[in-house]
């Protein structure tokens, strides 16, 4: 059983920073992308920033600039910096990983439970 534990999300001024943090454990052959969603109130998911295992990476416009994703292989975990946080970054974060897990041809779709960001104006 795979899981994807998330942290570092919480309340912050406009203008601050937040790292969040995902960590993957269970029975992993091998990490493909990494990456970080959000979904505000009555919006839909959208992507914020991944990261594949050899360290590509690519952001959503909003974002560019200001957040910087980045992994440590070891420790199957995935970051996210945050500056120059604004009200619009308000949302919950989720993580998200492509797995390779044993005794399985597909990879595994794996999400974590997800963190609340609340920027306060």
């Amino acid at each position: 059983q795979v899981q994807l534990v998330e942290s570092g999300g919480g309340l912050v001024q406009a203008g601050g920073s937040l790292r969040l943090s995902c960590a993957a454990s269970g029975s992993i052959v091998s990490i493909g992308l990494m990456g970080w969603y959000r979904q505000a109130p009555g919006k839909q998911r959208e992507l914020v920033a991944r990261i594949s295992s050899g360290g590509n990476t690519n952001y959503a416009d909003s974002v560019k600039g200001r957040f910087t994703i980045s992994r440590d292989t070891a420790k199957n975990t995935v970051y996210l910096r945050m500056n120059s946080l604004n009200p619009d970054d308000t949302a919950v974060y989720y993580c998200n990983a492509v797995l390779r897990v044993p005794y399985s041809e597909s990879p595994l779709d794996s999400w974590g439970q997800g963190t609340q960001v609340t920027v306060s104006s």
